[in-house]
């Protein structure tokens, strides 16, 4: 079996740091270089009639849509907040078949539309699908530790523990109290905290200081992890990209 290749992204809406420029192709000839296998991206913008009108070089199609095309990868999408002119939410883009999927509301105030998008791939060679959860979680600490529970709870119960599971994404979790409740409550590990004894800093992108995305897996063995903080990462979105490579561990 070969390893999965993981890549987790907080896509902007496909805008620049700053919102000035639109990214999307420079976000698909980047990620087209790491060859991935599955990718979990937040932020994804299905559509925005305002930057339609104001940036020529806006894509006519959902960037979901745009960013598989381009990659040749199969593509599931989470709507999480809907709007007058358009919405977003979470994607994952995987170059496997995708069994099912379905998306999981975890807002927990009226001012911010939260999601965790469930998906069951068939990984080619593997003896048992693998369950990705692609989350973006809210800004304010006592929100996120409702999600973190909620987050376990679902696993728990709508999981089966012998399938391998990754849940990645944006937890916007500073101050690193995620990765015990999901250890604790769903018997998750996070990938960089296992290799390297910390969470990878990755916001903001061109001076990463905040350890806000994350890679946690159950029943896979990371292998090896990174930031992708080169060029043209740093230009592309407000966020750094994170990587695992992992396998599954057989019993």
């Amino acid at each position: 079996m070969d390893p999965l290749r993981v890549i987790t992204f907080n896509m902007h809406k496909g805008m620049s740091p700053l919102n000035r420029r639109v990214r999307l192709e420079g976000i698909a000839r980047a990620l087209d270089t790491q060859a991935p296998d599955l990718v979990f991206l937040q932020e994804v913008q299905g559509k925005n009639q305002r930057r339609a009108l104001y940036h020529a070089d806006w894509s006519s199609v959902p960037q979901h849509h745009f960013l598989a095309r381009r990659l040749n990868l199969r593509a599931a999408y989470g709507l999480n907040a809907a709007y007058e002119h358009g919405h977003h939410g979470n994607a994952v883009l995987t170059r496997f078949p995708i069994e099912s999927w379905c998306n999981l509301d975890i807002s927990v105030n009226a001012y911010e539309s939260r999601g965790v998008l469930h998906c069951q791939l068939r990984p080619a060679g593997w003896p048992t699908p693998v369950v990705a959860l692609c989350a973006h979680l809210n800004l304010l600490g006592h929100d996120r530790r409702k999600q973190y529970h909620t987050l376990a709870n679902y696993i728990r119960h709508n999981i089966p523990p012998e399938l391998p599971l990754i849940l990645a994404g944006d937890f916007n979790d500073w101050r690193g109290q995620a990765s015990h409740c999901l250890q604790d409550e769903a018997g998750l590990t996070e990938v960089h905290l296992a290799l390297f004894g910390s969470h990878a800093r990755s916001f903001p992108a061109r001076m990463p200081m905040l350890t806000l995305d994350r890679i946690y897996v159950r029943g896979l063995r990371p292998v090896c992890a990174s930031v992708l903080g080169d060029m043209p990462w740093p230009h592309l979105s407000d966020h750094l990209p994170l990587t695992a490579s992992l396998l599954p561990i057989l019993v």
